[in-house]
């Protein structure tokens, strides 16, 4: 009988640990913009964009594009070495430093850039040119890698440009 309260109690023990919540994930990290200008050349020098995704911590749409999109984008072979990806939180009071070296703030350079609504995934050069259109909320997640690409590798032409 002892032994059959032990088994009872360890499963039923069990049970309780599976039904309680998990712990949330991590949080998807992306290095933070702190230098535009700065991280912008560094994009260049390598041939690609400045990446930068606008976010709030609130955005589950966020979290998705950064954990699905962006940090396997920089681990990605093809892509490695050349791909500046920073994050500017619309939500925080970070200092940032401006195309212009001005100092600012994350949710007033978001402010300045007009974004509204986020994700947003911006691509920049130096002196802070856009090089091609934002890629704005989550899209469709079956085409969003390739939008991202194709971003990517327009705004590499565009940077050979004048």
């Amino acid at each position: 009988m002892r032994q059959s309260w032990k088994t009872w109690s360890g499963l039923f023990g069990g049970l309780i640990l599976a039904c309680l919540p998990l712990a949330p994930l991590a949080a998807a990290e992306l290095p933070r913009a702190s230098q535009l200008d700065a991280e912008a050349r560094q994009a260049a020098r390598a041939g690609a964009p400045l990446i930068v995704i606008f976010s709030r911590a609130d955005c589950s749409f966020c979290q998705t594009i950064k954990r699905d999109y962006l940090q396997p984008l920089a681990a990605d072979p093809r892509y490695a070495g050349r791909v500046v990806i920073r994050e500017i939180g619309q939500d925080t009071e970070a200092p940032l430093t401006d195309f212009s070296g001005r100092p600012t703030t994350h949710a007033r350079f978001a402010a300045a850039e007009k974004i509204r609504l986020v994700p947003v995934v911006a691509f920049y050069g130096p002196g802070g040119r856009k090089l091609h259109e934002s890629i704005v909320g989550a899209r469709l997640p079956d085409f969003y890698q390739s939008y991202l690409e194709d971003a990517i590798e327009q705004s590499a032409k565009a940077l050979k440009k004048p």
